[in-house]
């Protein structure tokens, strides 16, 4: 039975790591994301979006 609980443990330790690398991966597109609108900014070029996409409405059928 005490074979049991270290199976879950590592199944855990396996899910915490999956998530720690799915949040890094994140970390590293957002960060190259803000460079480039940063080096666009230093450039003078327009942002590729034009405000957020969550307060466009939404269009109608």
């Amino acid at each position: 039975m005490a074979g049991e609980g270290n199976k879950q443990g590592k199944s855990n330790t396996r899910a915490a790591e999956e998530r720690r690398a799915r949040a890094a991966e994140q970390l590293r597109e957002n960060l190259m994301r803000r460079k480039q609108q940063s080096r666009a900014r230093r450039k003078g070029d327009a942002d590729e979006t034009s405000g957020l996409p969550a307060s466009r409405p939404k269009p109608r059928d």
